[in-house]
């Protein structure tokens, strides 16, 4: 199961760089890089925390894939 995330189309809208994000969420911007590009899984408070920021629930902002 593969996790789907939409960070980066919500980044866009806030106009948010990725380093702007992760100092938002106290992560370093590779972390953001990371989670949009599939290579890493966020724990669940930190999935939380960046849908707080983007302003969208968790379930909106990440999805899994079968």
């Amino acid at each position: 199961m593969a996790l789907l995330t939409k960070m980066k189309e919500y980044r866009a809208k806030h106009k948010l760089s990725q380093d702007q994000l992760a100092k938002a969420v106290g992560v370093r911007r590779e972390t953001i890089g990371n989670i949009e590009n599939g290579k890493y899984n966020p724990s669940l408070k930190l999935a939380f925390d960046i849908a707080k920021v983007l302003k969208v629930s968790v379930e909106e902002l990440f999805t899994f894939e079968d």
